[in-house]
């Protein structure tokens, strides 16, 4: 009886394997079929060596679509000892997250088998479901695998990040998108094998940048490609006789050429990943604004196009040009602010499309503008003191005069009013003690501010401090 059922299973399996995707017909069943990520997985990395040794601990896969986390986990379960249980967080409640531990406990009482669970999505249990696994993580009763594209720090628990080993997986290289497409193409028992293909360079060259590291995107472009050539709908069910007697399993003899047009018209224009209020949003910002500093026009503009073609707020990259303008460019071209208040008043007022081309002025602007964060440090400098040091009282000759009684207190008494001297500057004491906070660069106009600082403040020294006089010519 169990034999029989065991081939039943074997039918049901063949039967699932015939509808599947291409993409899950082609998972890897080997780790070194496994393409992309040999920064944790290549020969002698820490996760292959920890799967050979059936030593795992509980980790988190963490990175973008398609880039083999449900795959890798599906061959850790060909790979460790333990019984293996797979489960979406999409999908499961509190019970059912229950019972798969306990069961676990009992298997390991009885067999001494460990159980690893592979919880998908991860990120969509809350924190108190989260809560429920940390006990049995923490003993050692189950080893978790949770896969998630949201960044772990933010989205899981933080003891379970503690006891978890977290692999962050890369979008897949072009190169490897080019070899699983001719895998699939050439394989006889899952893919495209039985079939007369001829694929042109152009057209593998296309899906390989245009997946964008997403390997699933890749194959599924392909399986379009092949399938509408051949007249059968790329989703196929199962019973579908057309396709059992001319799809993927038939040793068909009519040649099928994949050209670039055909590629074109197989995938879909690539959905930008990106969350406006996750890590691509801060990410992308964060890219934005370096580049600008970092003086590079080119990078500036492409982090502002991708961040308008995934649907950002114009009006939060202007912002971020704004803040720019005066944290990293400041007086070395007092210009970039009245462009960044420019391009936000234009933003604000015209939108998108048009707007696009303002922030890309306005980036570019910013990129190509000399540097100084003098500004910025000036005011962190003295907001320090502030906070942390004794508050200066503002010094009597320099306290408001405008209400009776301000002289009987000796307000103003010994102010010198600038514009009467000569050069229209005087010394005399601003602040009540002897500090520096704004001190200018060499860079753009910031240089002559820092000359003439320099010659103001030697003239002050060379002078007589009783005499008011000064040459600043």
């Amino acid at each position: 009886m169990l034999r029989q059922m065991d081939l039943f299973g074997d039918v049901r399996k063949k039967n699932f394997q015939r509808v599947a995707p291409l993409a899950v017909r082609m998972r890897p069943r080997t780790l070194d079929e496994f393409v992309g990520q040999q920064h944790f997985l290549g020969p002698g990395k820490l996760l292959r060596r920890m799967l050979e040794a059936d030593r795992l601990t509980s980790v988190i896969f963490y990175g973008p679509p398609g880039t083999g986390k449900t795959t890798l986990a599906s061959l850790i379960a060909t790979y460790t000892k333990s019984h293996f249980e797979s489960v979406n967080a999409a999908a499961v409640g509190v019970k059912e997250v229950r019972q798969i531990l306990e069961d676990a406990k009992e298997r390991l009482a009885n067999s001494a088998q460990r159980t690893v669970l592979f919880l998908d999505e991860i990120h969509r249990f809350n924190r108190a479901q989260q809560d429920i696994l940390l006990p049995d993580v923490e003993a050692g009763l189950i080893l978790l695998v949770g896969a998630t594209t949201e960044n772990p720090f933010f989205a899981v628990n933080s003891p379970l990040i503690s006891r978890s080993q977290i692999f962050q997986f890369s979008p897949i290289s072009e190169e490897d998108i080019r070899k699983l497409i001719h895998r699939a193409i050439e394989d006889k028992e899952r893919g495209f094998g039985n079939l007369i293909i001829k694929i042109d360079k152009e057209a593998v060259d296309l899906w390989a940048t245009m997946s964008d590291g997403d390997a699933r995107r890749a194959l599924m472009a392909l399986e379009v490609a092949v399938l509408s050539s051949m007249g059968v709908s790329p989703m196929p069910v199962e019973g579908n006789e057309h396709v059992q007697r001319h799809g993927r399993d038939a040793h068909a003899t009519k040649e099928i050429h994949i050209n670039l047009d055909v590629a074109e018209q197989s995938i879909q224009r690539k959905a930008i990943v990106y969350d406006a209020t996750g890590d691509e949003h801060y990410d992308a910002a964060s890219a934005l604004i370096k580049s600008m500093r970092g003086s590079d026009p080119d990078a500036a503009v492409y982090w502002v196009a991708r961040m308008l073609e995934a649907g950002e707020d114009p009006r939060f990259i202007a912002r971020r040009i704004a803040i720019l303008a005066s944290e990293d460019i400041g007086n070395a071209d007092p210009r970039a602010l009245s462009v960044a208040a420019a391009a936000f008043d234009v933003v604000e007022k015209i939108g998108l499309p048009e707007a696009r081309i303002t922030l890309s002025q306005a980036a570019i602007y910013m990129a190509t503008a000399p540097k100084s964060n003098a500004s910025y440090l000036a005011i962190e400098r003295a907001l320090k003191d502030v906070r942390e040091g004794r508050t200066i009282a503002v010094p009597i000759h320099l306290r408001d005069t405008h209400y009776q009684g301000s002289k009987r207190l000796g307000h103003g008494a010994d102010y010198k009013y600038a514009h009467d001297y000569p050069g229209g500057f005087v010394d005399q004491d601003y602040l009540g003690v002897d500090k520096t906070y704004y001190e200018p660069t060499d860079r753009g106009y910031e240089a002559e501010i820092a000359e003439r600082l320099g010659r103001l403040r030697r003239n002050a020294d060379s002078s007589d401090p009783n005499n008011g006089d000064r040459d600043v010519s």
